[in-house]
């Protein structure tokens, strides 16, 4: 033995399954940190019997750190996710006054829960290995030694060798998601990746150049009409693939097309509640826009009125007689102008959505309050625009949206797209965003939810089959492109969460590979700097 081993230190041995459980428990890094502020303060006997960090750092020691950090990383986000959804179901329980024996108890392995925590700490457990063994392969294959395998192999060897390599493989984890039953939270998620993937490249591609001609008006704002074409014909037809919520805002701030039963309604007489006069307009598109019989004209007539809608009899039965559509008749009954209808359901929701949107804006710009304290005119100024120009378009798309279905009974005949015209209404109601500034954001979130209506619509209407774990390689598809563009250009990926998300899966720590970039690149010119005044 040489002199140099008989001086060093021989390393302290552990219980093996006390060394794996403490690897996978602490770094070394986190136990000093946990010493220092706690151990140290604890009674004597817990100091004496508590190692030191430098004697933790050897019994833990191991020349597989990273995989080490992988598994301890996958399992905190497997305790962290379980206690963070049993925290939220009892939640949710105490809330809905239920008791903890009044819910059927479920195995553990078919538990929901446990499998979308079990899920996700195998995503981001597969995820760092393989970006780490697909890095070390692409390091091996470029060396002078595994020259021969590349002059065999050109394809492969210039797949394997790319920069892209890595992200790509390892977004294969995102499988791992299969682990989860198929709900819509793993379509949820497959659309979300998608369209913010799509986003990621579309800033790629802008950056280099490849739009530098497209005309002045091209912009976010275009996937609204998409968006409201979808999401407005869904609201007639299939209510249950938008959120309940979207609904209930339309019928909220549509106070001109939607009435209250009048305070001198018999009893015997029956109001229609707003989603029933929306079921009605759907059935009366099916028999094609039939024209308006007025009652008070024909009152001998019994049959004025289809009997598929007999329940809006109440509303059209008083309906002006110059009223020539049931739709008008059903939407405006008491005023025959379709163009007076339009001006009076601007002027009614006006104030509503200007009271919601000055509540909401002002919530959302409570976090910046120091700027609001510094330069209160110019920030108040600036609120006011937002609030009156959000005001203005959403009092527009709605008023639009439903002011097009009278529009459009005057320019087509009865049978011309009677169902299909509902499409046409939504985006004429998505054309006024096209005034809303930096509203990508918003945009894109109304997006995805059309997106998944069109999905479920057209699963329920047999226009195509779902294709079992098809949303898996959707996710995986995508993912790999946003690790692609992140390694590209990190830049082009404008969420800094999302950035930080991917740089802590791959192992790189919670950081932005922007903000590393620009301090590397300010830490250079310093240095530049100082080189240049010493010469």
């Amino acid at each position: 033995m040489s002199p140099a081993e008989e001086a060093a230190p021989s390393r302290p041995t552990a219980n093996p399954i006390v060394r794996n459980a403490l690897r996978v428990t602490l770094s070394a890094k986190e136990y000093k940190l946990l010493h220092e502020q706690l151990i140290k303060r604890s009674p004597s006997f817990v100091r004496s019997h508590a190692p030191t960090p430098s004697r933790f750092e050897e019994i833990v020691y191991s020349k597989e750190k990273y995989n080490e950090a992988a598994i301890r990383a996958s399992v905190r986000v497997f305790l962290a996710t379980g206690t963070g959804l049993k925290l939220v179901d009892l939640i949710m329980q105490k809330i809905r006054g239920q008791t903890t024996g009044s819910k059927s108890r479920v195995a553990l392995i078919h538990s929901p829960k446990f499998r979308l925590s079990l899920a996700l700490s195998l995503v981001l457990f597969l995820h760092r290995i393989l970006h780490r063994f697909f890095t070390r392969l692409r390091a091996n294959l470029r060396t002078e030694d595994a020259r021969p395998f590349r002059v065999r192999n050109p394809r492969i060897s210039k797949a394997l060798t790319s920069r892209y390599a890595p992200a790509i493989g390892a977004s294969l984890a995102g499988f791992a998601l299969g682990v989860y039953p198929e709900s819509q939270l793993r379509i949820s998620v497959a659309i979300y990746t998608a369209t913010r993937s799509l986003e990621f490249l579309y800033n790629l591609l802008e950056d280099r150049g490849y739009f530098a001609n497209l005309p002045s008006w091209f912009g976010s704002w275009l996937l609204m009409p998409l968006s409201g074409a979808q999401l407005f014909h869904a609201f007639i037809y299939d209510r249950e693939t938008i959120p309940k919520w979207f609904g209930d805002a339309i019928l909220r701030f549509s106070p001109g097309y939607m009435h209250q039963p009048p305070s001198s309604l018999l009893a015997e007489h029956q109001w229609p509640t707003d989603y029933e006069l929306v079921d009605s307009l759907g059935k009366i598109a099916e028999l094609k826009w039939p024209p308006f019989v007025s009652p008070i004209l024909h009152p001998g007539d019994s049959n004025t009125l289809p009997s598929a809608v007999k329940s809006i009899s109440p509303i059209t039965s008083p309906a002006h007689p110059l009223i020539s559509s049931l739709s008008c008749a059903l939407m405006h009954p008491s005023t025959p102008s379709c163009n007076t209808a339009f001006i009076h359901q601007v002027l009614l929701s006006v104030p509503r959505l200007a009271r919601l949107l000055t509540a909401v804006i002002v919530a959302l710009s409570a976090t910046k309050y120091k700027s609001l304290l510094a330069q209160p005119l110019s920030s108040a100024n600036t609120l006011s625009k937002q609030i009156i120009t959000m005001t203005a378009v959403l009092s527009a798309a709605l008023s639009s949206a439903w002011g097009s279905i009278c529009l459009l009974n005057s320019f087509l005949p009865r049978s011309a797209l009677p169902t299909k015209r509902f499409f046409l209404s939504g985006a004429i109601g998505g054309l006024p965003f096209a005034f809303v500034a930096n509203g990508r954001g918003n945009f894109l979130y109304i997006f995805r939810m059309a997106l998944y209506s069109a999905w479920k619509s057209g699963v329920k209407r047999g226009l195509w089959r779902g294709w079992k774990g098809g949303e898996l390689w959707l996710i995986v598809l995508a993912w790999a492109l946003m690790g692609s563009v992140l390694e590209r250009k990190p830049a082009a990926v404008e969420s800094g969460g999302i950035r930080k998300a991917l740089a802590w899966m791959k192992g790189d720590g919670f950081t932005d590979p922007v903000e590393v970039a620009a301090k590397r690149k300010a830490r250079r010119a310093s240095l530049q700097k100082k080189s240049d005044a010493r010469s």
